[in-house]
């Protein structure tokens, strides 16, 4: 996952609400999300069939994950352990944030986790590039390949997409219908916006839109990496929970939604 925008207790209806899209290579296979289990816990997520773990999900119990990678190539280390366990093991696990984070060894490559105990009405940013876990105050937050809240305009774009969406939300359905075209976007940010993470200019402009799409050179019309599946979830006061997911080939096409209800979640 590298882009996602969710808004904490920022609406009296919609007070929970996560709009993410997953960038990835086409080529790594994965599952759509579904519900599985992993290490006795039941999880909805999907499933990178890579590595086993996940960049996005949660429990009946009311725990959430979701994760994203620092960009930062010149630190990249090859065989450095999958972070898309990080979320699983969250999932799995019955331990606050601080206590968590105390756990985790050393080793991955970077990455951004935010976490969410609805239980307890705890959420935490953390990432292996930062001190610590950080406690999340109501509102609507952005995470991109960077520390939670960086202004990268992709980010920033898809923060104020999710403030106009949910000020004009009238149904769960416009809501999604509004932050699906958010996520859609494929314009480009202008050069002056563009961060620096060490990949060239070209490749930041390639990765600049919130819906990426970069050619691969070896197969004329097809994406080699890029955008892969959209993602919103949706909670309502009454603890109603709607999970869709869209997911896109390689070649543009995209599948049919998948619709996960929670009655009364957690």
């Amino acid at each position: 996952m590298c882009l996602a925008a969710f808004a904490l207790n920022a609406h009296p209806r919609f007070p929970l609400v996560i709009a993410a899209n997953r960038d990835e290579f086409f080529s790594r296979p994965a599952e759509a999300m579904a519900w599985w289990s992993a290490d006795s816990a039941e999880l909805l997520a999907g499933r990178d069939l890579d590595a086993g773990g996940t960049w996005f999900g949660l429990t009946r119990a009311g725990r959430l994950a979701l994760l994203t990678n620092v960009r930062e190539p010149q630190r990249h280390v090859a065989d450095a352990p999958s972070r898309g366990t990080l979320v699983v093991d969250w999932l799995a696990s019955g331990r606050d944030a601080p206590g968590f984070v105390a756990g985790l060894t050393a080793g991955y490559n970077g990455f951004n986790l935010v976490t969410a105990d609805l239980r307890r009405g705890a959420w935490h940013w953390f990432s292996n590039r930062a001190p610590g876990p950080v406690a999340l105050a109501s509102g609507i937050h952005a995470l991109s390949n960077a520390a939670l809240d960086t202004p990268w305009p992709k980010a920033r774009g898809l923060q104020a997409a999710m403030a106009t969406a949910l000020d004009a939300a009238r149904s769960s359905r416009q809501l999604a219908d509004d932050l699906f075209a958010a996520l859609a976007d494929t314009s480009p940010a202008p050069d002056a916006e563009l961060p620096d993470t060490g990949v060239g200019l070209a490749r930041e402009r390639l990765l600049s839109p919130r819906f990426v799409r970069m050619p691969d050179p070896a197969r004329p019309g097809l994406a080699g990496y890029g955008t892969r599946c959209s993602t919103l979830l949706i909670r309502e006061a009454s603890g109603a929970t709607r999970v869709i997911e869209r997911s896109v080939t390689a070649d543009g096409r995209w599948l049919a939604p998948v619709l996960h209800e929670l009655p009364a979640w957690p």
